[in-house]
């Protein structure tokens, strides 16, 4: 015999060792994928400036403007909100309330028909 003889393993020994390598698997993947999401973890969102609450009351000028980049740009400068949503004419939206949060309804157009803080 080229190869020494293995000693045979019960069916419980067998089974230990398939659940041990099956186990190793799993917290090796779920370690890499752990890894891999920490990027998406420690990766910086946008910035604005000041505390990004949002100041509707000087927006007023951009009802009946075309809705395009460099407005809505002046539009979240202006305002110093962090979050900016465009909301068309057939979008639905949650009632609830955000103080970072700008909102700037256009038609259908994309003609801006009102700017609110909401």
């Amino acid at each position: 015999m080229l190869c020494p003889r293995q000693p045979r393993l019960s069916a419980m020994q067998s089974s230990m060792s398939h659940f041990n390598v099956r186990t190793l698997c799993l917290v090796a993947t779920a370690s890499l994928a752990a890894l891999g999401l920490s990027g998406c973890l420690t990766t910086p969102g946008p910035t604005t400036p000041g505390d990004g609450r949002c100041n509707d009351t000087q927006l007023q000028w951009a009802i009946g403007k075309v809705n395009d980049e460099p407005t809505v740009r002046k539009l979240k400068q202006e305002s110093g909100a962090g979050l900016l949503n465009p909301i068309g004419p057939a979008t639905i939206v949650s009632r609830d309330h955000r103080e970072d949060r700008l909102r700037v309804f256009v038609d259908a157009n994309n003609v801006i028909t009102a700017v609110r803080c909401e």
